[in-house]
């Protein structure tokens, strides 16, 4: 089944990145942000929870991201939006024509 999708509603201009890891000379890696991309997007607020950690509440807010189809974007990478961080969990197809790309992202998660 074909999504219907009007393109018009992209008006986010997103980055995406990708995590770049350097060793630090003493067994670990500094991980660094590289911008790859940017593309026009849509945001929509998918849902939002509460759980406590260490005696203090933490909230997670989950978006679906709309981006047209392009290759090399998948779970690990983040898109920015100024100081807005949002880590990629899931990417996929939503109607498997090549159209776009449909991200389930964390917001401030990357």
């Amino acid at each position: 089944m074909v999504v219907f999708f009007d393109p018009s509603q992209m008006t986010a201009r997103l980055s995406l990145e990708e995590a770049v890891s350097t060793p630090d000379g003493q067994g670990g890696a500094t991980v660094t942000w590289t911008e790859i991309a940017a593309m026009w997007a849509r945001i929509e607020p998918v849902s939002f929870s509460l759980t406590e950690r260490a005696g203090a509440e933490i909230g997670t807010v989950t978006h679906r991201i709309w981006l047209r189809f392009r290759d090399g974007v998948s779970a690990g990478q983040r898109l920015r939006k100024g100081a807005r961080l949002f880590a990629v969990k899931l990417v996929q197809d939503p109607d498997e024509t090549g159209r776009y790309l449909t991200c389930l992202c964390e917001e401030g998660a990357a």
